[in-house]
């Protein structure tokens, strides 16, 4: 009799794993339920349920939009702050279900895995809408480091026949390099079959960016823009709108100190290691190999590394400036310094201006302008100059220390706006190169980086460029902060010549 009591109170394998499944949510600040192409549920008391079955443990939740019902079989896995159930839906066909704590930094990761099958799982519906007919030959989200393929962007491709498309669904946090995933995407179909077309998924109000640089590639493309309920929509890749830029009036600084600030500042740019930099408005900034220490600016000269002040006296900014020189040169007192390691495109830029003639003999050694004109909008992480050759024709430069697949398409950006408005000849009429001829032809491109740090796909992206962009890779030695020399040079897509003695 004892015995049959303690059996009958003993909790069943369903009772004991909805016990695990409340008691674990019950411990979560943010619960919320995870399946693969489905976006999060959030978990609360009122919009989700459990039965109890002899077999199985039936689970629904539900929110304004959706409903999902799931049959919870058992425990796949159990973490800090998710936990995973094995499910069968409708037909038996097995699947996962994760709980998660939104409210902990651990469920980071299985929220990015969500959404990204959620973006693949959207663009199979929107491929199978805007393509009928069309067969979707494959669709991945998978990581492919080797050929530069991203997993936050969903790819396929479709056929119909002997045709062949190219599709990726771009995520808002890629989408201003949208263009770089579905180029490299398209090259590596292309290098197994003959892919005639691209379609691209964009957030909606992003496209601008995408459609202005289709319009100086080879590539035929069908834009589509998607909203945040799923819903996708064909877009006119005409239209891209104006060409949204600016270009402030140059303003040169008093020729002679008017002020005691004034007579610091030349003062401490007549230091050897001292850089002056002439900027729009009249400001002048002071930097050692690129790391500006002070800058003049309202009548006023501000100083210090990571935090601006008044400078209190000349000596102060002279005694600055001799301690940014010790540590802010290759072979300093301290290799890991932060004043040596921060900003290295800006020491990359502080050397091409004083030696832009050692880039192209064609081109004039002064001036040269730092990022003119802005992009208002955009966060690059490249650095612009712009020079002109003795013929007039300007060419814009590009700069980055470090390996950067979407080095092509930024310069490209630059470009775009510098051509704008040198058809216009906007930069004549706003001061810029002063008394001199300036031709309205697109400007070159010179792409400059450490050799070694060109990334592998500048060459592939490059084959897209429309044949009017004059572009060239220009790579220096390793020791390019020590002695910068050029060792490698291509045009266009071409491969580089290299000067191998200083790699």
């Amino acid at each position: 009799m004892v015995s049959a009591q303690k059996k009958a109170a003993r909790p069943t394998p369903v009772s004991a794993l909805r016990e695990q499944i409340e008691s674990f949510l019950a411990g979560c600040r943010q619960p919320a339920a995870l399946e693969p192409g489905e976006a999060p549920f959030e978990v609360t008391p009122a919009a989700f349920h459990f039965t109890d079955f002899p077999k199985h443990l039936q689970f629904e939740i539900w929110d304004e939009q959706r409903t999902l019902m799931r049959r919870i079989t058992g425990i796949h896995q159990r973490r800090t702050a998710r936990l995973t159930v094995e499910t069968a839906r409708f037909g038996g066909k097995p699947g996962l279900l994760t709980f998660t704590d939104l409210g902990r930094p651990q469920s980071a990761a299985p929220l990015l895995e969500s959404s990204r099958s959620v973006l693949r799982e959207l663009l199979r519906r929107w491929l199978a809408r805007q393509f009928p007919g069309w067969t979707l030959d494959q669709v991945s989200s998978g990581a492919d480091l080797e050929h530069t393929l991203s997993p936050a962007c969903p790819r396929a491709c479709l056929t119909k026949g002997d045709r062949r498309i190219a599709a990726v669904a771009v995520p808002l946090p890629h989408a201003a390099d949208a263009l770089t995933h579905a180029l490299l995407w398209l090259a590596y179909l292309r290098r197994r079959h003959p892919v005639q077309e691209i379609a691209i998924f964009l957030p909606c109000g992003t496209q601008t960016t995408t459609l202005l640089r289709l319009q100086h590639l080879n590539v035929a493309c069908r834009p589509f823009q998607y909203d945040d309920s799923g819903f996708e929509a064909p877009i006119d890749p005409e239209d891209h709108g104006n060409l949204i830029t600016r270009l402030e009036p140059w303003q040169e600084g008093p020729p002679e100190p008017v002020n005691e600030a004034q007579s610091w500042t030349r003062q401490v740019e007549l230091q050897p290691s001292v850089q002056g930099v002439q900027l729009t408005g009249g400001a002048r900034s002071l930097r050692v190999n690129g790391l500006e220490f002070a800058r003049y600016e309202a009548g006023l000269l501000w100083t210090g590394v990571f935090r601006k002040e008044p400078a209190p006296n000349l000596a102060a900014v002279e005694e600055l400036a001799r301690e940014v020189a010790l540590f802010r040169h290759s072979g300093g007192p301290a290799p890991e310094h932060p004043w040596l390691l921060r900003q290295p495109e800006s020491w990359l830029e502080s050397l091409v201006r004083d030696q832009v003639t050692m880039l192209d003999a064609s081109l004039l050694p002064r001036p040269v302008y730092g990022q003119v004109p802005a992009l208002t909008g955009c966060e690059r992480a490249c650095l612009d100059l712009l020079a002109v050759e003795h013929s007039g024709r300007l060419a814009v430069i590009e700069l980055k220390a470090s390996e950067d697949p979407n080095l092509p398409l930024q310069a490209l950006d630059y470009w775009i706006r510098v051509a704008h408005h040198a058809a216009r000849a906007d930069f004549r009429a706003n001061g810029y190169f002063s008394g001199l001829p300036i031709s309205c032809k697109p400007p070159r491109l010179l792409l400059v980086a450490p050799a070694l740090q060109f990334h592998p796909t500048t060459e592939t992206l490059l084959g897209f460029f429309a044949s009017n962009i004059q572009v060239e890779r220009i790579g220096l030695g390793v020791e390019w902060q020590r002695i910068p020399r050029v060792v490698l040079r291509a045009s266009g897509a071409r491969s580089p010549e290299w000067d191998q003695t200083d790699l």
